[in-house]
């Protein structure tokens, strides 16, 4: 494979692993969330326990419970998110690789290490350090 061709295909394999991330950071402010909502409960029910109801109830009604976009909990952005974007960018990025590096992965980076271990004198496909 000629080398525009193996930087366009790691782009996109860079491309992928910045989707990753973000999915990762996703999950994360879904779990954040969620804990948050699950200890605010626990805050409803111990105000309720201390002889405070009415502070407890209107908490419940304001905050318990509440989407955190319109219409949304957090586990439904992340389906979205999966679905409308996640998906088709993995069977994109998936598609592109068979198609030029015959399914291998990180082609552009092996290449990379192979060049920079000859510089050092060293066997650019080795073991070893």
């Amino acid at each position: 494979m000629d080398e525009a061709t193996s930087e366009a295909v790691g782009k996109l394999s860079e491309a992928l692993e910045w989707v990753e991330r973000a999915r990762g950071a996703l999950y994360e402010f879904h779990q954040l969330s969620g804990h948050a909502d699950k200890t605010l409960g626990e805050a409803i029910d111990a105000l309720t326990a201390a002889g405070h109801p009415r502070a407890a109830a209107q908490l419940r009604r304001e905050l318990h419970g509440r989407n955190v976009l319109a219409g949304r909990w957090t586990f439904q952005i992340v389906e979205e998110y999966d679905e409308l974007y996640y998906r088709p960018f993995v069977d994109a990025d998936e598609r592109i690789r068979i198609r030029f590096t015959g399914g291998r992965r990180h082609v552009h980076e092996a290449r990379m290490k192979a060049a920079e271990r000859e510089d050092a004198g060293r066997d650019p496909w080795g073991l070893g350090a």
